[in-house]
């Protein structure tokens, strides 16, 4: 999941806002990856098969998001994928 900020991120924004836009989205990817870092031994000491359930679960969610409101890029230019936002 580490690089889909960034595939998102250069793939569907617009120039004027990608450097705020990779601001937010660095912030965020670290930010996820402090949590699961500081969670990871507090969940396992409380029960191994619930933490890799909970992983599970948040990357099923991640995947769901991306198959449902990422756009497919590939053959289309900026202002196509931008139209598909309106």
């Amino acid at each position: 999941m580490g690089p889909i900020p960034w595939i998102i991120m250069s793939e569907i924004l617009p120039v004027s806002i990608k450097g705020l836009a990779g601001s937010i989205a660095t912030l965020s990817n670290w930010f996820s990856a402090w949590l699961v870092t500081m969670t990871a031994n507090l969940l396992l000491d409380w029960n191994s098969g619930g933490t890799f359930t909970i992983y599970m679960l948040v990357s099923a969610f991640t995947i769901l998001f991306v198959s449902l409101w990422v756009p497919e890029t590939k053959g289309r230019t900026l202002e196509e994928i931008q139209r598909s936002f309106r």
